[in-house]
């Protein structure tokens, strides 16, 4: 089997410590970060549109990094001071920590959850019941928010960014031996640039069941997958897949 370009369909990792970068050199493999979509926020006009008032609200859901910078950037740009009474509940811990770019970080107003799931934070919730929580999504969020009815959350959606097609250019190669998506977005964007792609002997893996649904139901083949019990993460999937395919 050969496999000599990989393409990651996520941002370059910040720091040079990634997984990405030691199973690179392991393998001897090339990795290549490119994003097929992108995050753009919706303007303060489109947000006012709306009908959501921030000013009304003293409790915020995120489930996603991309959720507060763009909550911070339309308070802003509608010129709302987030009061530091303001509480936060976050599905994890790490978009919790993200948090640390706009306030200062006190616990006393910032819960997480453990699984990524809306349910890991409802007992902070209920136990918080007079809040009134502002649920920051993107314009395609389809979570199921049954569970915040279900337990009477005093709640509004709030949309404030959108996910796009991070078109590629005309001249731009696609010569890769492997595709890695986190989003089936990433998969319409795929199609999208590639209305013709024919699998062939191109490996695809993803993260996550909904990416793995979307990648089988345009008839292509899955590969690799993640997480499951002995590859909790993509890099960790990546690694096992390498390990037992690529000849020695």
């Amino acid at each position: 089997m050969a496999i000599n370009k990989i393409l990651v369909s996520q941002p370059k990792p910040s720091s040079d410590k990634s997984p990405y970068y030691d199973i690179a050199e392991k393998y001897g493999v090339e990795i290549v970060f490119r994003p097929f979509i992108k995050v753009e926020g919706l303007t303060a006009k489109e947000f006012r549109q709306h009908k959501v008032y921030i000013p009304d609200h003293t409790a915020v859901i995120f489930t996603a990094k991309a959720a507060i910078d763009h909550f911070f950037r339309i308070a802003e740009e509608t010129r709302f001071n987030v009061p530091e009474t303001m509480k936060y509940f976050c599905t994890t811990e790490s978009i919790a920590l993200y948090l640390q770019k706009y306030i200062v970080y006190r616990k006393r107003k910032i819960f997480f959850g453990k699984s990524g799931k809306l349910d890991d934070l409802i007992p902070a919730m209920v136990k918080h019941s007079s809040e009134k929580y502002l649920y920051v999504v993107s314009e395609a969020n389809k979570n199921d928010d049954s569970i915040l009815d279900k337990n009477k959350i005093n709640y509004s959606r709030a949309v404030m960014y959108r996910t796009v097609s991070n078109d590629f250019a005309e001249d731009e190669p696609f010569d890769y031996d492997m595709l890695l998506f986190f989003s089936p977005s990433g998969i319409k964007s795929l199609m999208k640039n590639f209305p013709d792609f024919k699998q062939g002997d191109i490996k695809i893996g993803c993260f996550g069941a909904a990416t793995a649904k979307a990648i089988t139901g345009e008839g292509f083949r899955l590969d690799l997958e993640a997480p499951t019990a002995k590859a909790p993460s993509m890099t960790a999937a990546l690694d096992l897949y390498l390990k037992k395919n690529l000849k020695k």
